[in-house]
């Protein structure tokens, strides 16, 4: 019997990534939160669902999403700078409320580098995270709900700044003057990196650990983001000369590359 995953968000991550888990042979959920794409979802090969995660129920159908999942993969980033702030936090103790009711027992949950806050100098998995933002303190939170539910096997995965198919934070950053960072290694990754990584995980039965996913070279931001700016015919940001010492943080995807797990997409 082939395994089946369960992805809770298609979006630019989760899509191509259920469509990768499909193409290596595995059964594959995946929610949206829109009723117009459950079609799109069903042409790729996946079982559509309509999954809406609340702060304080469920609409949809998350039993049957959850039935007879081997691996779960929660790839729901907080939404926190809309009109509509949200709980997150809330959202994914629902969700795990919803978990422990189902035979579920295996979780992958994406998360982001951010909860490392203004941390300076090198950041390993063993760096104790203190965000700075809203976003980041959420995600710990989340982390947490997950981490301490020793019924479930949850492993982390920490992703730096997502980069690929039309996303790119070069496309934010063009024009822009009176930049202070320019001094701060980039901490990025790339789409098909992602994949790779979680499709690792998963192929070596990594569960209960830490992962930070950052592609291992780090350029300043000012000479690498002039440079892409340049690569795409777009205004360069301008950046300040820096007048302290700060350097900002530069992520290591340590466990990972203690595991021998290679990179293979660029950033540039």
């Amino acid at each position: 019997m082939k395994n089946t995953i369960g992805i809770i968000g298609c979006g630019w991550l989760g899509l191509p990534l259920a469509k990768s888990f499909i193409q290596a042979g595995y059964n594959v959920h995946g929610s949206t939160t829109n009723k117009e794409k459950l079609d799109a979802l069903g042409k790729e090969g996946i079982k559509p669902f309509l999954v809406i995660l609340g702060e304080e129920s469920v609409t949809g159908s998350i039993t049957e999403f959850l039935y007879q999942l081997d691996i779960l993969i929660i790839n729901v980033p907080p939404r926190l700078r809309a009109k509509n702030k949200e709980n997150y936090a809330l959202k994914m103790n629902v969700l795990h409320n919803e978990i422990e009711k189902s035979s579920l027992k295996k979780i992958v949950f994406v998360s982001s580098t951010s909860v490392y806050g203004a941390t300076e100098g090198e950041v390993t998995e063993d760096t104790i995270p203190v965000p700075v933002t809203e976003s980041g303190r959420q995600l710990v939170e989340a982390e947490k709900i997950f981490q301490n539910n020793r019924s479930l096997q949850t492993t982390i995965l920490r992703f730096g700044g997502l980069i690929g198919p039309n996303r790119h934070p070069i496309t934010m950053l063009s024009g822009k003057k009176g930049l202070t960072n320019g001094n701060d290694p980039v901490n990025l990754i790339h789409l098909d990196d992602c994949i790779h990584l979680i499709k690792s995980v998963l192929k070596n039965n990594w569960w209960d650990q830490i992962f930070n996913g950052v592609y291992p070279n780090h350029p300043m931001k000012r000479d690498y983001y002039s440079q892409m700016a340049d690569k795409n015919k777009l205004p360069r940001p301008q950046y300040l000369n820096p007048e302290s010492l700060k350097s900002g943080k530069t992520i290591l995807s340590k466990n990972f590359l203690n595991k021998n797990i290679v990179f293979y997409t660029g950033i540039n």
